[in-house]
């Protein structure tokens, strides 16, 4: 098969069968599970799930995502939630320095609204939901799909690594304007380990999993050129035009904060070499 980012080949790399309940129940009839790798940006993914039909891949999320938030409200959660606050203040420094336009600023694919009511409870800032499953949470109405329009800054919580296609990537590229930033919460190694039971292979709904490589060659065919990485907030900003004074604007937050908050770089910022 080929590789969803550089279309060069990707071959076999290892299988996995889960065992942990109720994952083995949900993956019963889809059965072993076989990731193939590219040979060139590393770039892995599920070649069981890529052939999944639509209807099947759609029954193993629904049993998933309500698995999910009956265990959360039991406070039994087996996930791994994003750091929502931390992204909400992420948020907020990146506004209050110009880095991102939060005029124009959509949650794509945001879920229950987690983040979206942390942001416009603490911090004053209003941030629209789109997500292709839901259209209204707690009173809360969210963006159609047919409403999407372009926005300056396109935030994805914990996306890439459920995509079964080139077309999601694109169509979440797509609503960034020429000028946008696109921010996005993933993991993104420098390998993808042949370990079944590597973390981040237990959820069995995550079926894509990309590379230091893999993520700058997608940022080179998308337009962006240069990222920022916020290791609080476990967030890349991926910039198609850098503000002026970058660094210095970037040093001189990380001197307020006394810490390294933010990490700057031309191309992909490969924070993580491993785990």
């Amino acid at each position: 098969m080929k590789c969803l980012i550089c279309i060069s080949e990707a071959t076999y790399f290892f299988s996995k069968t889960y065992h942990e309940e109720p994952f083995a129940t949900f993956m019963k009839d889809i059965g072993e599970v076989q990731y193939y790798k590219c040979v060139n940006c590393g770039f892995t993914m599920s070649k069981t799930h890529y052939e999944l039909s639509h209807d099947d891949w759609a029954q193993l999320n629904h049993s998933y995502h309500t698995f999910s938030e009956q265990a959360k409200a039991k406070k039994q959660s087996k996930g791994n939630p994003p750091p929502y606050f931390e992204q909400a203040f992420l948020l907020k420094v990146l506004a209050c320095n110009k880095i991102i336009n939060a005029e124009r600023i959509l949650d794509f694919a945001g879920g229950h609204g987690t983040l979206s009511k942390i942001i416009d409870k603490y911090f004053g800032m209003s941030m629209p939901i789109y997500d292709p499953y839901m259209s209204e949470e707690n009173g809360r109405t969210y963006i159609s799909k047919d409403s999407l329009t372009t926005y300056k800054t396109v935030l994805n919580s914990a996306l890439f690594e459920h995509v079964t296609s080139r077309e999601d990537l694109d169509e979440i590229n797509r609503l960034v304007e020429k000028d946008g930033c696109m921010i996005i919460h993933s993991v993104v190694a420098e390998n993808i380990p042949a370990d079944e039971n590597w973390f981040y292979l237990r959820i069995p709904v995550h079926c894509t999993f990309h590379t230091n490589k893999s993520m700058d060659i997608l940022m080179q065919q998308w337009g962006y050129s240069s990222s920022i990485y916020c290791p609080a907030g476990k967030c890349w900003i991926l910039l198609k035009i850098e503000p002026e004074n970058i660094e210095s604007i970037i040093a001189g937050i990380n001197h307020e904060f006394q810490t390294e908050y933010l990490i700057y770089k031309k191309g992909f910022v490969d924070y993580w070499k491993g785990f």
